[in-house]
């Protein structure tokens, strides 16, 4: 068995890097700056990275059938011109909610977005209860509302035969399933899945990979976990050289690498200092697994 391998990619301090996707035509790998406003694209090939600034923090972003790309940001649902760097709006949602801004999305097997939002915190490590909700945008631009009273809607992603949907509610520092039907994209019969520990870290960002287990992101727990959701049990931790681990997903050739990303807000100066690669982006080799393509949104 291969040894594991972990190693920068994106040496830039970002602040909030979130939500990676691979899009595997371009070898691109596509990621969130939330608290810079930011939708980034790092070239695999050339190690070049780009970057579009947007006018609201950006928690998610997916992949287009159409070219562009579909991102959550603020509290709206819209498309991104990627050569023009404008926003078209598609939805906007919790207008009655100013404190609360989408988080993290993911397009479906179908071609429909889902995506979550939570409340901003009222100070560090303080967030207003049940604020947040999951919604799914289809591709004729209707929206249907899936979930409610959630904390911080987080990492989501299905299980290989499509028949499962996961989800985690960072606060209850739990990964949960639920029924997912393709067809019209509904959710029912919700069950728990795995429950951290304390040491691990909270919950945030999640991917599958195509033996059906989950990776979970563990922020401030300096690691992603392998999860078998069907027995509970966490199968596998890997380290990061920083502490404030954010999301992942798969890609690379044939889909074998773990792409991380992390963030340095959060960290004071000392702690930065300590931790030089704080906000960086990690490839990992070596795990022997590979992931599912990304899908793209069908509108």
């Amino acid at each position: 068995m291969a040894s594991v391998k972990v190693e920068a990619v994106v040496r830039e301090q970002n602040r909030m890097g979130e939500c990676p996707v691979w899009e595997a035509k371009s070898g691109h790998l596509v990621y969130v700056d939330i608290n810079a406003q930011k939708v980034c694209r790092w070239n695999s090939l050339s190690g070049e990275v780009q970057s579009v600034k947007l006018d609201a923090r950006v928690g998610s972003v997916g992949l287009r059938e159409a070219g562009g790309y579909v991102v959550a940001l603020g509290t709206s649902l819209g498309f991104l011109d990627w050569d023009t760097g404008s926003v078209a709006t598609v939805a906007r949602l919790e207008t009655d909610k100013p404190n609360n801004r989408f988080n993290d999305g993911k397009v479906d097997p179908a071609g429909r977005f889902v995506a979550g939002t939570m409340p901003e915190a009222l100070r560090p490590g303080v967030w207003e209860r049940r604020q947040g909700a999951l919604y799914t945008l289809f591709a004729d631009g209707s929206v249907v509302r899936q979930l409610d009273q959630l904390d911080i809607s987080n990492g989501l992603d299905w299980s290989p035969d499509h028949r499962t949907f996961f989800h985690i509610d960072s606060l209850t520092y739990s990964v949960r399933a639920f029924g997912y039907d393709l067809q019209t994209g509904r959710m029912a019969d919700r069950r728990p899945v795995y429950r951290l520990e304390e040491e691990e870290g909270m919950p945030d960002g999640m991917c599958v990979d195509a033996e059906g287990k989950l990776w979970v992101a563990c922020i401030d727990g300096g690691r992603v976990i392998r999860v078998d959701p069907e027995t509970g049990t966490r199968l596998r931790t890997v380290k990061l050289p920083t502490p404030r681990v954010t999301s992942c997903c798969f890609g690379g050739p044939d889909h074998r690498d773990l792409f991380v990303t992390s963030a340095s807000d959060g960290l004071g100066p000392d702690e930065l200092r300590a931790q030089p690669q704080a906000g960086h982006i990690f490839k990992i080799t070596g795990l022997g697994v590979k992931g599912v393509p990304q899908c793209a949104f069908a509108g």
